[in-house]
Protein backbone atom coordinates (compact mmCIF):
# COMPACT_ATOMS: atom_id res chain seq x y z
CA UNK A 1 0.00 0.00 0.00
CA UNK A 2 1.48 3.32 -1.08
CA UNK A 3 0.56 6.51 0.78
CA UNK A 4 0.55 9.91 -0.94
CA UNK A 5 2.72 12.09 1.30
CA UNK A 6 0.90 15.22 0.12
CA UNK A 7 -2.32 13.96 1.69
CA UNK A 8 -0.81 13.85 5.18
CA UNK A 9 -2.22 16.49 7.53
CA UNK A 10 1.24 17.65 8.66
CA UNK A 11 2.62 18.22 5.15
CA UNK A 12 1.95 21.74 3.84
CA UNK A 13 0.94 22.36 0.23
CA UNK A 14 3.98 22.46 -2.11
CA UNK A 15 3.66 23.89 -5.64
CA UNK A 16 6.21 24.40 -8.41
CA UNK A 17 6.09 28.06 -9.46
CA UNK A 18 6.00 29.08 -13.13
CA UNK A 19 8.51 31.61 -14.51
CA UNK A 20 5.70 34.18 -14.67
CA UNK A 21 4.74 33.60 -11.02
CA UNK A 22 8.39 33.93 -10.00
CA UNK A 23 8.73 37.22 -11.92
CA UNK A 24 5.56 38.62 -10.34
CA UNK A 25 6.41 37.52 -6.81
CA UNK A 26 10.09 38.45 -6.71
CA UNK A 27 10.23 41.58 -8.89
CA UNK A 28 10.53 43.97 -5.95
CA UNK A 29 12.82 42.14 -3.53
CA UNK A 30 16.36 43.01 -2.43
CA UNK A 31 17.77 39.51 -2.96
CA UNK A 32 18.25 37.04 -5.77
CA UNK A 33 16.26 33.85 -6.33
CA UNK A 34 19.41 31.78 -5.75
CA UNK A 35 19.51 33.14 -2.18
CA UNK A 36 16.18 31.58 -1.20
CA UNK A 37 16.28 28.86 1.46
CA UNK A 38 17.07 25.48 -0.09
CA UNK A 39 15.14 22.23 -0.22
CA UNK A 40 16.89 19.06 -1.32
CA UNK A 41 15.94 17.31 -4.57
CA UNK A 42 15.68 14.04 -2.65
CA UNK A 43 13.06 15.43 -0.23
CA UNK A 44 10.01 13.11 -0.39
CA UNK A 45 7.59 15.94 -1.26
CA UNK A 46 9.93 17.33 -3.93
CA UNK A 47 10.04 13.88 -5.53
CA UNK A 48 6.25 13.47 -5.22
CA UNK A 49 5.50 16.71 -7.11
CA UNK A 50 8.20 16.13 -9.73
CA UNK A 51 10.29 19.20 -8.90
CA UNK A 52 13.83 19.42 -10.25
CA UNK A 53 16.93 21.38 -9.19
CA UNK A 54 16.43 25.06 -9.96
CA UNK A 55 12.65 24.98 -9.48
CA UNK A 56 11.17 27.43 -6.98
CA UNK A 57 8.50 26.00 -4.68
CA UNK A 58 5.68 27.88 -2.99
CA UNK A 59 4.90 26.26 0.35
CA UNK A 60 1.57 27.23 1.91
CA UNK A 61 0.95 26.46 5.55
CA UNK A 62 -2.27 27.01 7.44
CA UNK A 63 -1.99 28.03 11.08
CA UNK A 64 -4.56 28.66 13.77
CA UNK A 65 -2.58 31.66 14.97
CA UNK A 66 -1.07 33.08 11.76
CA UNK A 67 -3.78 32.17 9.28
CA UNK A 68 -2.15 31.33 5.94
CA UNK A 69 1.64 31.58 5.77
CA UNK A 70 3.49 31.30 2.45
CA UNK A 71 7.20 30.60 2.14
CA UNK A 72 9.48 29.84 -0.81
CA UNK A 73 12.30 27.35 -1.36
CA UNK A 74 14.62 26.62 -4.26
CA UNK A 75 15.31 22.99 -5.12
CA UNK A 76 18.98 22.00 -5.04
CA UNK A 77 20.86 18.76 -5.73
Amino acid sequence: MKIDIQDHMLVPKHEIMTDEEISDEFSNVDYEIKDLPKIRANDPVVKAIGAEPGNVLRITRESQTAGVFVTYRIVED
